[in-house]
């Protein structure tokens, strides 16, 4: 009861809107003026709590009132200017964005009705058995197997991706080459390089099968016309299969990292250590969306199967839910201890795999905001995380201790160990429902994984 008065008490104050007027209360009572990883609207509430116990005790209008004297006694012009300044709290996006959260937004709507339509057929349809559908899948990623090992270039292999009709895989390296290979050979169909430094991801278009996009840590240097200064952008770029370049994305002022596209395939998503994360038309190159919200350098993000939400996560050990119809920060997961590497959405809409550098991989219920799960995954850090895409009945999780590990979607339990590279395995896709995994790692060579056939081939580097 005492509790339920005070919280009355702490509704009933005013407390200041502006962070530096927050910091200054809590100096001139003594208090910390903020705390390790404390964010704006909890420093708020801490002077909050604070001011109502000291009006419990009859001490805060004396104190408020020595306070306003001692303000005002050092007040001068310009800080009554200062206190007349507007502080925005968000800046006018652009038309082209506007019409993006538009078209996302009529997306999202009618596959959010669809994935419920479907989840409820299947619910209430006594010829569906999804249990059984389930243990069927788990049981064929149980045995998977090593299919091919090819080396796929001279130098660490840091991306993959598999086409959305699953006949073509794509692969990057440091040497900044992105190499294309046929499936389920895995032979090699042709190598194109414009990057100049290392290519650190690639990804396939979901709506298009021959065309592509890879993130670099290539930068330029481009002069403004009325001056002398020089901005410096790290790029992205946009191919179709045949090596040609058809779109160029820079603005980032630091190395990207992943990159992932929207599942409608009109824009690409870009992560990068300059602490944002980016939107893209890949139609017209032009950047929709800046988007802050981490205090450190921005690793990975994944898109909802939906397109409603995307998810980002990085070194500040936090991933972050957004609202791509509104800008939003819808959640902020807080759990790691240590910098998160892999993101990725499951297919049922609610679950949320965030793989880090704690050697953990969680799994989240956006719909309760917790972790359901911790899985300690791995003996070493965790460097990406995929669900199965039709169904999201496994997870795959890659990591330093040179394996990648299967997960049931259902209870999160070990299903089996993929082993055999001899370096960190640096990125993983998974095909269609599941029948190919590939894994690509610093070891140079790329595996494809299957529950099928178990021969083995190696290829030459060019």
């Amino acid at each position: 009861m005492q509790d339920l008065t005070m919280r009355r008490r702490a509704a009933a104050l005013a407390i200041p809107t502006n962070d530096m007027a927050v910091r200054a209360h809590l100096r001139y009572l003594g208090e910390p003026i903020t705390l390790f990883r404390e964010r704006e609207m909890e420093r708020r509430d801490r002077l909050r709590m604070i001011m109502a116990k000291l009006d419990a005790d009859d001490q805060l209008e004396k104190l408020m009132k020595a306070l306003e004297d001692e303000e005002a006694a050092t007040s001068t012009p310009n800080d009554e200017a200062e206190d007349d300044r507007q502080y925005p709290f968000h800046n006018e996006g652009s038309n082209s964005l506007l019409n993006a959260r538009i078209d996302i937004a009529k997306y999202s709507l009618v596959r959010a009705a669809l994935r419920i339509q479907r989840a409820r057929r299947r619910r209430d349809d006594p010829d569906e058995d999804v249990n059984a559908e389930m243990d069927w899948t788990l049981k064929q990623a149980g045995n998977l197997n090593l299919e091919f090992s090819e080396i796929g270039d001279v130098r660490k292999l840091t991306g993959c991706s598999f086409s959305r009709d699953g006949k073509g895989l794509a692969t990057c390296s440091l040497t900044g080459a992105t190499k294309l290979w046929s499936m389920p050979d895995v032979k090699k169909v042709s190598t194109f390089k414009r990057h100049t430094e290392s290519a650190t991801d690639v990804a396939y278009s979901p709506v298009h099968n021959n065309h592509l996009a890879t993130a670099s840590a290539d930068w330029t240097n481009d002069h403004n016309n009325d001056s002398a200064t020089a901005t410096i952008n790290w790029t992205a770029n946009y191919w179709n299969d045949q090596g040609s370049l058809l779109r160029t994305f820079k603005g980032h002022s630091d190395r990207l990292a992943r990159i992932a596209f929207h599942p409608s395939g009109k824009y690409l998503g870009t992560a990068s250590d300059d602490k944002t994360w980016r939107l893209w038309d890949v139609e017209t190159g032009e950047e929709l969306l800046l988007q802050e919200g981490h205090s450190r350098e921005v690793y990975s993000l994944a898109f909802h199967h939906d397109g409603s939400l995307a998810a980002s996560c990085g070194k500040d050990a936090l991933a972050r839910v957004w609202d791509l119809r509104t800008k939003r920060s819808l959640l902020a997961l807080e759990g790691h201890v240590k910098p998160i590497r892999g993101i990725s959405f499951s297919p049922n809409g609610y679950h949320l795999a965030t793989g880090g550098e704690d050697n953990t991989c969680r799994i989240w219920d956006l719909r309760k905001n917790k972790s359901l799960y911790t899985i300690a995954a791995h003996s070493k850090l965790i460097s990406q995380v995929k669900f199965e895409p039709q169904e999201g009945y496994f997870l795959v999780t890659t990591s330093s201790d040179m394996t990648a590990k299967v997960w049931s979607g259902r209870d999160f339990k070990h299903v089996k160990t993929l082993s055999g590279h001899e370096a960190i395995v640096s990125s993983v896709d998974v095909l269609g429902d599941g029948g190919y995994i590939v894994t690509v790692s610093h070891d140079r060579t790329i595996k494809l994984w299957s529950s099928g056939s178990t021969s083995e081939h190696t290829m030459d580097v060019d």
